[in-house]
């Protein structure tokens, strides 16, 4: 079996949507005194899905192994994510206690027999997400199914679905069990973790973060939009999911340690002529503008240095004429070069050839 440098399994999780590690092992190959710690593995299951199991029985299980998990009821494959130390610490960061609730074992890697009847329930599962939609529509449920997913042994379906409100699926599940003749599972997700199943390409070109890298969806609210000087524009701001996009939080801490040195946007800036508020700012470029209270039409671009000189003078209580007097002469740039090859001729070549044609005729006599 072919494989990559992500899972190893690339020919077997085609399928079940193959996702690039977002997590590198740096304390792979280390051993530890902690029993307990070496026999914790995180295994990766369909698309983002990830559980912590134990390894009581010492299994040696390296990053992309097969192997067949404890399931619920019955058992279920996927491929080995994380192993050693670092799981415990991905499981604290998730608040993952194995003393509070009973942990799932892994019982082996997996056989022939395994994959064979685990890549057979993965192939079920277009058609039956395809039929289940239409069952959907026959009992009118306020409903959106995303994505349906196979236990290993092929004895349970997980459907996961959105809805804006609280649904009664009770007679779907009923109609479920008798189309597909399984054990039927039906699990709420948020628009973020169906944009993550579903994938896509976000307004940069690239794939999803969400579909990708990501294991936590954090909220992301409007300061951050506003932090950044972005226009409020649903369509620019908002992912595929419909909600405002994870990336606004990338570059907000460095935003909020730049607007540190930034006055209040509440500081007026008082003058012998009128006061002025404040009206934008421009963060990389150190530049604040300003308008006067009685001409709000007014527009005074000023630099950060000049507008803290302003600021400190009105509190000292001394007032300047106007703002204008602030303002930095902005020197206009003007060409250092000179065409000296004489590319703007359209007949330059001509020319040469004249003088090629005279040597030419030169040599001959």
């Amino acid at each position: 079996m072919s494989g990559c440098s992500n899972c190893n399994t690339c020919e077997t999780s085609l399928a079940r949507g193959c996702s690039n590690s977002s997590v590198f092992n740096w304390l792979e190959g280390i051993s530890t005194l902690n029993k307990k710690e070496d026999s914790s593995v995180e295994v990766r299951f369909k698309q983002d899905r990830k559980e912590f199991f134990i390894n009581p029985e010492g299994i040696p299980l390296t990053k992309g192994d097969i192997v067949a998990v404890e399931g619920s009821p019955g058992h279920d494959v996927g491929v080995v994510f994380l192993t050693g130390e670092l799981v415990m610490l991905q499981m604290k960061r998730k608040k993952v206690d194995f003393e509070k609730e009973r942990p799932k074992k892994i019982y082996r890697i997996a056989k022939p027999t395994d994959i064979t009847k685990w890549e057979k329930a993965i192939s079920l599962e277009k058609d039956t997400l395809e039929k289940a939609k239409l069952l959907v529509k026959e009992h009118k449920l306020q409903m959106k199914l995303s994505n349906v997913e196979y236990q290993g042994d092929n004895t349970k379906a997980t459907f996961y679905y959105t809805a804006e409100k609280r649904v009664d699926f009770r007679e779907l599940i009923k109609s479920f069990s008798r189309k597909f003749m399984i054990r039927i599972e039906m699990r709420q997700i948020g628009a973020r973790q169906e944009a993550a199943k579903l994938g896509g390409i976000g307004s940069c070109g690239r794939e999803l973060c969400c579909s990708t890298w990501m294991t936590e969806f954090p909220s992301v609210s409007t300061s951050a939009v506003r932090y950044q000087q972005l226009s409020i524009n649903p369509q620019k701001i908002s992912g595929q999911c419909g909600r405002l996009k994870c990336c606004l939080n990338y570059e907000l801490d460095g935003y909020l340690d730049a607007l540190e040195d930034f006055p209040k946007t509440k500081t007026m800036l008082k003058t012998k002529k009128d006061k002025a508020r404040f009206l934008k700012m421009d963060i990389f470029k150190k530049k604040l503008w300003y308008t006067y209270v009685g001409d709000p039409y007014s527009s005074i671009e000023l630099t950060l240095e000049r507008v803290k000189t302003i600021i400190t003078l009105n509190e000292e209580g001394t007032l300047p004429e106007k703002l204008e007097d602030f303002i930095m002469e902005q020197k206009t740039k003007t060409n250092d070069f000179e065409n000296v090859i004489g590319q703007d001729n359209i007949n330059r070549f001509d020319n040469k050839n004249k003088k090629r044609k005279g040597k030419n005729r030169r040599n001959k006599k």
